[in-house]
């Protein structure tokens, strides 16, 4: 398990997170959502050890993370950051393959290749593994660093029977995973997202489609200005007046027979830049 316990981070008089908690369980995708300047990617920071919290603690398996050495957290949990800039022109398949480095010295072995070759397949990005990372657009950079991250975290054992349960849980973070992907590629990833949960990893994504949030979630964590709004079961928590609390956003809550989950449609007029509390 991956738990945030009363997490603050304060910089000079400003509290970014004020006592916010949130648990991460083998088997579950937990959604982070809120407002611009929520807090979301702090907490996200925290819980991979990025940045120390002012207060509280982050622990895995009930043990500090920063008990761990950084290897081992590597093959324990794996990071899409929302930024990944490039200081050199990587192909697709160099940069996956910088995935596997917790895994070996010097020079990766058959199993180190064997996991890049199967992650380039689940992203669908077999075909680009000679381009330049540079070269691509937006989305299909954000596919490669997810392969990457997935490289990180399976092990050859894993993809030789790809639907058994892992031995010992890992967690994959997520920071709006979606950007820059196309309407196909956002369900696609968050379908890989899903389907890692299914084998014991734990999941938690920065989303900000609060729709997206209701069809694959199983929990979210709603924050506000730096603390917890509500958290809890997606159907449970995304009631029109917590969306208007946290987003300064009037909704209806869709219901229909035939479709998997509620849907979420705005009900107000918007006016550009005008949000108030």
């Amino acid at each position: 398990m991956l738990e945030a316990n009363q997490i603050t981070h304060q910089i000079g008089r400003r509290k970014l997170l004020d006592d916010v908690s949130l648990v991460a369980k083998p088997g579950e995708l937990v959604a982070i959502a809120g407002a611009n300047g929520a807090g979301k990617s702090t907490l996200l920071k925290t819980l991979s050890r990025e940045i120390n919290p002012t207060k509280g603690y982050v622990s895995l398996d009930n043990r500090s993370v920063f008990q761990f050495s950084a290897a081992h957290l590597a093959r324990r949990r794996a990071v899409l950051a929302q930024q990944n800039p490039l200081a050199f022109p990587f192909s697709v398949y160099e940069l996956v393959m910088m995935g596997r480095y917790p895994h070996f010295d010097g020079r990766p072995g058959a199993d180190d290749l064997a996991v890049v070759d199967y992650v380039l397949d689940l992203t669908g990005i077999t075909h680009m593994a000679q381009r330049a990372v540079p070269t691509l657009s937006g989305g299909e950079q954000q596919r490669v660093h997810l392969a990457k991250v997935l490289a990180q975290l399976m092990t050859a054992d894993e993809i030789a029977q790809p639907r058994g349960l892992i031995q010992q849980p890992k967690y994959l973070l997520l920071d709006e995973p979606t950007t820059g992907l196309d309407l196909y590629y956002q369900h696609a990833l968050l379908d890989i997202a899903r389907a890692m949960t299914y084998r014991g990893y734990g999941v938690v994504a920065i989303l900000h489609d609060l729709n997206l949030v209701m069809q694959y979630a199983d929990r979210v964590l709603l924050l506000k200005d730096g603390r917890a709004l509500v958290s809890g079961k997606p159907t449970n928590v995304l009631s029109p007046a917590a969306i208007r609390d946290a987003f300064g956003l009037s909704v209806d809550i869709i219901c229909q027979s035939g479709m998997a989950c509620p849907f979420i449609v705005p009900t107000q007029q918007l006016h550009a830049f005008s949000r108030t509390a």
